[in-house]
């Protein structure tokens, strides 16, 4: 995994394959949030979290996961329960 230290606010978020996800929060715990005007690919209601142990790496002011878009999105937390929303 890698160092979630590095992530800051308002950076991107990017599947393995490019496709823009959203746009951090900021981090908590092992959790990264996205703000809800910026949830991507779903809608923005509510705060969605990744699990950190989906980032693949920080390039510059990029975080990207290590699975497609697609794919990550169906991982999605849930604000409260931490369960995955797909």
């Amino acid at each position: 995994m890698a160092d979630l230290s590095q992530i800051n606010e308002h950076m991107e978020v990017i599947g393995a394959d490019g496709v823009h996800l959203g746009t951090v929060d900021k981090v908590e715990g092992e959790r990264i949030k996205l703000t809800k005007a910026d949830s991507g690919m779903t809608h923005g209601d509510h705060h969605h979290y990744i699990p950190g142990g989906l980032v693949a790496g920080i390039e510059g002011d990029k975080v990207r996961l290590s699975a497609n878009a697609d794919v990550a999105a169906g991982l999605f937390e849930q604000e409260e329960s931490g369960e995955p929303i797909g």
